[in-house]
């Protein structure tokens, strides 16, 4: 296929949601698998801007079409570093990784005390004495 050609299928994933929230189970299981999915949507945002198929980001990966599908699913394959770090390049894209602090859940132990704010800006140094 020419790359000229290539035209991505577009998603509403609202409007994914909103139907598939009225399936009976299906939020509990898609609150478990959040992160994933989140992941899932930045590597096809990705691949859709870099105006590539799978086919090309698998030849610049060294491999299949199937594995690069399997990586753009949300599921039970999680990639490793180095695997994102080749989808990345492949995509035209640099990774970042951060950690993220999460307020306590409501009603859990500890969820009332008050922590520091870390701050996720880049460059952002934090005093630790």
């Amino acid at each position: 296929m020419d790359k000229h050609d290539y035209r991505p299928i577009r998603h509403d994933h609202t409007e994914f949601l909103k139907r598939a929230s009225e399936r009976e189970g299906f939020t509990e299981a898609y609150d478990a698998s959040e992160d994933q999915y989140q992941l899932a949507r930045k590597l096809l945002a990705a691949r859709t801007r870099a105006g590539v198929t799978q086919q090309e980001v698998a030849a610049a990966m060294g491999t299949t079409k199937s594995a690069v599908s399997r990586l753009e699913s949300p599921g039970k394959h999680s990639p490793s570093v180095k695997t994102l770090i080749k989808y990345a390049r492949a995509v035209g894209c640099d990774i970042e990784i951060g950690l993220v602090p999460r307020p306590p859940k409501k009603n859990s132990p500890g969820s009332d005390l008050e922590l520091p704010h870390l701050g996720s800006e880049p460059g952002r140094r934090v005093d630790a004495s």
